[in-house]
């Protein structure tokens, strides 16, 4: 699956620290650390008429991500926001468009990973875009193609996946086996060998019981907090649908009766097959009941921006 030019973002105006400038235009210093080393923190938003969905947990988790890394200066949320605005407004946007914030270290004074080297402040990016949700035109009702990844996730004692940080050379790896076996994504496992996600979304699977269909999904050990995981299993919880965490393995999502993803990017997006293995019958009552729910919920909920 490869996404397509969108000529609506032929001229968008890029604001990086403040300064907006056409996307052709060199705007990053390349002693700035995330050219150095991918040391920056990131989070993706998505522009429901008017409304940023989740824009405060968006911010937070941006906020505990610098943190982690021990950033010396982070915006607080009410910059941030002023910011997409004037980034919204110079490029006229108000619906169907994909944010994607970067808040790096900073500028370096000379080359090297030292952070004692960072003394200019953090550089924050507002990248806004022209874009549907990814999957949506690429897949429609048919679904999604997944193949697992020879590359594992980190656990948290490599490196915290709850540190949503800018290096996704793992992501990039897998999505490459992806690319060459033909899938849409790439599934990812744990160190142990248990779903952690795909390279770019949450995995979800529905199991049909006597007792009604349950929603699971891995824990957040060797995969991100995602605020769409996390806004999934709150509809679950207020619709009365089953649902947990817990280790998942592979076997299980084969023998699943439906499986989706979630994410910003993408919202829910259901899935077809994963390893050559057609997953249920092709009737996906829960992943659609959810994806309504969702839409929904965007529908009517969010920070107003525009």
């Amino acid at each position: 699956m490869l996404q397509t030019f969108n000529e609506k973002n032929r001229d968008l105006l890029i604001n990086i620290n403040g300064e907006l400038i056409h996307r052709d235009q060199a705007g990053i210093s390349p002693f700035d650390s995330a050219v150095q080393g991918g040391d920056a923190v990131w989070e993706g938003l998505r522009l429901y008429d008017g409304r940023i969905f989740k824009l405060t947990e968006h911010l937070d988790r941006l906020a505990s991500s610098a943190k982690a890394l021990a950033f010396a200066e982070i915006p607080t949320h009410d910059a941030i926001i002023a910011e997409i605005k004037r980034t919204l407004a110079a490029n006229s946007m108000t619906d169907g468009v994909h944010i994607r914030l970067t808040l790096t270290r900073g500028v370096k004074i000379t080359s090297g990973m030292d952070p004692r080297l960072n003394q200019a402040g953090p550089t924050l990016i507002v990248l806004a875009e022209h874009k549907a949700p990814v999957y949506r035109d690429a897949v429609g009702a048919t679904g999604l193609s997944l193949v697992t990844s020879s590359i594992r996730r980190f656990a948290p004692d490599a490196m915290d996946p709850k540190i949503h940080h800018c290096n996704l050379i793992q992501s990039i790896m897998a999505k490459i086996e992806a690319n060459v076996a033909g899938a849409d994504d790439a599934v990812m496992l744990d160190p142990r060998g248990f779903l952690a996600e795909t390279n770019a979304t949450h995995v979800f699977i529905v199991t049909n019981t006597p007792k009604g269909p349950i929603v699971e999904t891995s824990r957040c050990v060797a995969c991100p907090e995602g605020i769409t995981r996390e806004t999934v299993l709150e509809l679950c919880a207020a619709n009365g649908i089953a649902c947990a965490e817990r280790d998942i393995s592979m076997t299980e999502v084969y023998r699943a009766d439906e499986c989706f993803t979630t994410g910003t990017m993408g919202e829910l997006a259901p899935v077809a097959m994963v390893d050559g293995r057609g997953i249920g019958t092709g009737d996906r009552p829960v992943t659609t009941g959810l994806s309504d729910l969702f839409r929904d919920l965007t529908s009517r909920e969010g920070t107003r921006v525009v």
